[in-house]
């Protein structure tokens, strides 16, 4: 069983979507990964048209079975942080309008499905995801690279790949998915994607 899974790395000036295939035994797979790019000087409704086209037009394109994106934290910019914030509710939007599941993952939670560690750095995301996908190098720039890191965290911790997270052996993983596998199997948390409510 394969699952499509697009993730996007929410931003107003660079918006990152990869969508990648996972397989049941967490092989990932590139599909498509691009960033979506807005200039400051642009009125607000023009940006998040702009964002929101692009995110459809992905959509629509690559027909993924489930969206995920970036939790919004709060950040020392205002200004960025309701930026991303609104591009979150225009990818809500257009998943719900699709009848597409959302799930939201937060930023350490990300880094420990990818990396094996929630405080790793974007570099070590960066190298881990060019890795996990078969990639000669990292995409760039870091919002590529986040977007799939994003798809790949929802795929092996929040979506049908993650339910087999208890059995089967660990011969076919890369360290990071061990180290992934042994903390999912300690805390059980749960990050089941929701449908909305339409």
């Amino acid at each position: 069983m394969t699952i499509r899974v697009l993730g996007i790395d929410p931003g107003l000036t660079r918006c990152g979507v990869g969508i990648v295939d996972v397989r049941a035994d967490r092989r990932a797979t590139l599909v498509d990964v691009t960033v979506i790019r807005t200039p400051p000087g642009m009125a607000l409704e023009e940006r998040l048209l702009a964002v929101g086209t692009g995110i459809e037009r992905l959509l629509d394109e690559f027909g993924p079975a489930v969206v995920a994106i970036e939790r919004v934290f709060a950040q020392h910019n205002l200004r960025t942080v309701m930026g991303t914030a609104q591009v979150s509710g225009v990818a809500l939007h257009l998943a719900a309008k699709r009848g597409l599941p959302v799930a939201l993952h937060t930023p350490s939670e990300v880094k420990a499905a990818v990396t094996g560690y929630g405080s790793a750095d974007k570099k070590q995301v960066q190298t881990m995801v060019a890795r996990i996908l078969g990639l000669a190098e990292a995409p760039k720039p870091a919002d590529a690279a986040d977007a799939l890191a994003i798809a790949i965290c929802h795929a092996w911790r929040g979506g049908p790949v993650a339910a087999d997270a208890g059995g089967g052996t660990d011969t076919a993983l890369t360290p990071a998915q061990q180290a992934w596998r042994a903390a999912e199997r300690s805390s059980r948390t749960s990050a089941a994607p929701r449908r909305l409510a339409r």
